[in-house]
């Protein structure tokens, strides 16, 4: 039996009239459930509503939606594990990761990701709840997460939410009011971030370490975004990606016969150590390269990314991932591939161009994700309105200057012995891709002192690796096994 409780009553959105569609500001409803994970009963509340987000004068100028999934039955209450999760975009929901990977509920999907109808949501026999409990945030302008006006009417400004170092601020004060409103100081934290929300959590760390005086055990990167690299250009940048271009043209079958023949994680490295150690000296070199270097360069391409050398030739060894895309393919069946997810196949209008009409696996995700999440939060989570779930919400011109998220995990890492740091990354993912995850790693600490702390696992699939059931359990019991190994255990913090 499920019980609901109203514990505030700020129910605006519930009453509001024809002209005033607003949401809750600080409400939340209570439900009791149980799931079976590993075998094993787990009973369990799942606490879904709205908390204010308090600017520095005090006064609330957002509420962001939340889902708190609490384990009540293994006895060890706030000194369960304490799992922050966070999605991207910057202006995606916190929906990916909830009804898909770590949460209580799953999509229902074939084993492979696709959708299948009926849409909605099934018992989640791999997450994490039974051994941490998870609290989903919903970032302003996400989910049902949105700005609140002052006493005059007047909207705060974006810059307050809208940018990397405002997110993280702003976001790192909210997670110390939940933390205090329910009793969870003494609890050991993790923050998980997908995508750009790996930007977030590593800004967060430090943010949280050294403004809200709140300690980390761990932080884990899924398919993370860092723009020091990303879409920044210039022969680091491109040639990262070559590892990816050898993952993806494996799985097409589009490798020359001694690369295909072996399994992907043989070939994986040949293709990294190409990238590193000769392809990046290449392209820096410009248009000054010698033409003999260029063609050996422009061959080991084409040899571990199945297009073809004069294509690459044309590029000028500089083969951009939308390119990619649309070109391997293009001669074998005329479909594109996916850019988060390369695996997925799409039709364009016409088989010429540089760039796809449109994402294939986005398209295929929605199908899935939007009627579920609406689905299960009004039906399973007891919480009803008319205001718009927005999977992806509008957040402006994003600030992306001042990006020093990377030195920040470093330093917090450094005055913390507890921290450690987990990415998880898909090799088909061609967005952010996984040597480009790895790069990040090990960017992070140059000193190489800190470097036993970091753990990365790969995975046979795309951006979001838990949409196949196969990759769902590994990347779940990689999650249980990085919260155990960054546990205290009784040990002092000290190096």
């Amino acid at each position: 039996m499920t019980i609901r409780i109203i514990l505030t009553t700020l129910l605006v959105s519930f009453i509001c009239s024809a002209q005033n569609l607003e949401i809750p500001r600080d409400t939340a409803f209570i439900s009791t459930h149980s799931v079976k994970i590993k075998n094993q009963q787990i009973n369990y509340t799942a606490e879904t509503g709205f908390q204010p987000v308090w600017n520095k004068d005090g006064i609330m100028t957002a509420s962001l939606y939340y889902t708190y999934y609490k384990r009540t039955n293994d006895g060890k209450g706030t000194d369960r594990p304490l799992v922050f999760s966070f999605n991207g975009g910057p202006g995606s929901a916190s929906v990916w990761m909830h009804i898909a990977y770590t949460g209580p509920k799953v999509l229902n999907i074939d084993d492979e990701g696709y959708p299948v109808q009926p849409y909605g949501v099934k018992d989640n026999p791999n997450s994490i709840l039974d051994i941490a409990d998870i609290v989903y945030v919903n970032p302003v302008n996400t989910g049902y997460s949105r700005k609140i006006p002052n006493d005059e009417g007047k909207m705060p400004e974006d810059k307050e939410f809208f940018g990397i170092n405002a997110d993280i601020r702003y976001l790192a004060s909210w997670m110390n009011t939940f933390v205090t409103r329910h009793n969870r100081w003494e609890s050991p934290k993790y923050i998980i971030g997908e995508s750009y929300g790996g930007t977030r959590v590593m800004g967060l760390s430090h943010e949280l370490q050294n403004s809200q005086w709140m300690y980390l055990n761990g932080v884990i990167m899924v398919s993370p975004a860092d723009y020091k690299v990303l879409r920044v250009g210039g022969p680091v940048s491109s040639a990262l990606n070559l590892p990816y271009y050898t993952a993806a043209a494996w799985y097409h079958n589009m490798l020359p016969s001694p690369l295909q023949s072996k399994d992907l994680l043989e070939i994986l490295p040949e293709a990294e150590d190409f990238a590193i150690n000769q392809l990046i000296p290449a392209i820096s070199k410009g248009g000054f390269i010698s033409d003999t270097e260029r063609n050996q360069i422009a061959e080991k391409m084409s040899y571990y990314s199945g297009l073809s050398t004069d294509v690459i030739l044309k590029q000028n060894l500089d083969v951009p991932n939308r390119f990619f895309w649309k070109e391997l393919l293009r001669d074998k069946t005329g479909q594109t591939i996916g850019r988060l997810d390369s695996r997925y196949l799409g039709i364009d209008k016409v088989e010429t161009g540089g760039s796809t009409d449109y994402n294939p696996e986005i398209a295929s995700w929605l199908h899935s994700f939007t009627p579920a999440i609406n689905y299960y939060i009004q039906n399973d989570l007891g919480l009803r309105t008319d205001v718009k779930y927005n999977v992806f919400g509008n957040v402006g011109n994003w600030d992306r200057t001042n990006d020093n998220v990377r030195e920040n995990m470093r330093l917090a890492m450094a005055q913390n012995p507890y921290l450690k740091v987990l990415i998880q990354s898909g090799y088909y993912d061609g967005a952010t891709t996984y040597f480009n995850a790895k790069y990040t790693m090990w960017q992070v600490d140059p000193s190489g002192k800190m470097k036993d702390r970091f753990t990365f696992k790969g995975y046979r699939s795309g951006h979001m690796m838990y949409l196949r059931n196969e990759d769902l359990i590994k990347a779940n019991d990689d999650l249980r096994a990085f919260i155990k190994a960054s546990a205290s255990e009784g040990k002092a913090a000290k190096y």
